[in-house]
């Protein structure tokens, strides 16, 4: 039997619209196995798929059949399918990393003298796609805005423009961005909105429904949950363009995901809203009683009641307020390195959205501090928080401060 792409070209079905996000985390993309009866999805690992008898219509760099991997395999399409759910949408597509999706989508939509308006404050692949590869390779024009400024905004963006991207909460200094006051402000000059929404993710916030164009999830974060995978998303509901970055960018570029990957991650998001909620509250709390150190310089955390951001993440992030909270301590670089691998129970690591929580510090050198408001500018550290109990991470952070004289 030759397994058809089409169902999953274009609309994704959601056969548990309606129900709430733990039913639809664990029953969407789920069926009975045809051949086995069993009702967990199998891992795929083949390269090649069986053609059809005539192939005078097939096309090679289709997505339409399930015929090689990088076109597609049975275990993205079904990842594809939850995480359309989980957003509300019409489509996903799933490539490699959360880089790859962000690469896939402006590989798409940009082109040689089109403008593109993009944060002050991003992921570093962002910053070096547009401040570096994209403009000089591409000869694609590069403006970057302060996001959370909205006048800022409006003169940025021009006709002319094609695309907008944000991040909200923003790598790494959590600051939050009004989607839905950016949307029309793009829309109302012809350009496209995207969102970057890890810091998020759909539990908390759906960008969507708040007048964006696309959006991007890196899974490898809170949706997997387990540090062990690695995945994006592309979320949209323009189905013309999510078949063109399908054969764009999976295909003719080659960013698709592992099956492995993808089952891994299809596993680990049936979970994702009991950690996300989890993580949620864990987040407020050690917030709240980061505030209250001494030692500690700021805390940025849009659930703070003292946070700029708080009464609009309030608005548009009515799931709760994620999972990263950044903060500073009263020392310099080598203190502050230092604090961190005094950690016991936090780890000392990159990455974020993980089951464990992991610290990493920001140096006064890093190319791109000048550009972050200036309390980030000295002792400045992104932790993302895990599953462990709230008293103990809390605990550990206090014992490693005092360990280096703070």
């Amino acid at each position: 039997m030759i397994y058809k792409k089409t169902r999953y070209m274009a609309q994704k079905e959601n056969k548990y619209k309606g129900c709430g996000i733990n039913t639809q985390s664990v029953h969407t993309g789920t069926d009975y196995d045809a051949e086995t009866g069993a009702i967990r999805r199998p891992l795929h690992m083949a390269n090649s798929f069986k053609l059809p008898d005539d192939l005078s219509k097939v096309n090679y760099s289709s997505t339409d059949l399930l015929m090689y991997a990088r076109n597609g395999n049975p275990n993205q399409h079904w990842l594809e399918e939850k995480v359309a759910a989980l957003h509300g949408a019409k489509d996903t597509v799933v490539l490699a990393s959360g880089v790859g999706a962000l690469h896939a989508l402006f590989w798409t939509l940009l082109k040689t003298g089109d403008k593109v308006v993009y944060p002050r404050v991003s992921y570093m692949a962002v910053y070096r796609m547009f401040h570096e590869l994209f403009n000089r390779k591409f000869g694609v024009r590069t403006i970057m805005a302060d996001m959370t400024d909205l006048d800022e905004v409006r003169r940025a963006i021009s006709p002319g423009t094609r695309l907008v991207h944000i991040e909200t909460p923003d790598n790494p200094t959590v600051g939050v961005t009004d989607i839905a006051a950016v949307a029309e402000i793009a829309h109302a000059c012809g350009a496209l909105l995207s969102v970057d929404n890890t810091f998020a993710s759909p539990l908390n916030q759906k960008p969507l429904d708040l007048g964006a164009d696309f959006v991007v999830e890196a899974l490898t974060k809170f949706i997997n949950g387990h540090g062990d995978a690695q995945g994006g998303a592309i979320i949209s509901n323009d189905l013309e363009t999510m078949d063109r970055i399908r054969y764009e960018a999976q295909v003719n570029v080659g960013a698709v995901i592992s099956p492995f990957n993808a089952w891994q991650i299809f596993r680990g998001s049936v979970t994702y809203p009991l950690r996300m909620k989890r993580i949620n509250d864990t987040s407020l709390q050690i917030a709240r009683w980061l505030e209250t150190r001494h030692g500690v310089t700021f805390v940025s955390y849009p659930g703070l009641e003292s946070n700029s951001g708080h009464e609009l993440a309030k608005r548009q992030m009515p799931g709760g307020f994620g999972g990263v909270i950044s903060f500073g301590v009263d020392a310099d670089d080598k203190t502050t390195e230092q604090f961190c691998a005094k950690l016991k129970i936090v780890s000392f690591a990159v990455s974020l959205g993980h089951d464990e929580s992991l610290v990493f510090p920001q140096p006064s050198y890093d190319e791109r501090i000048l550009l972050y408001p200036e309390r980030f500018r000295r002792g400045f550290i992104r932790f993302s928080v895990g599953l462990e109990e709230p008293d103990d991470i809390m605990r550990d952070i206090d014992q490693a401060l005092t360990a280096v004289g703070l």
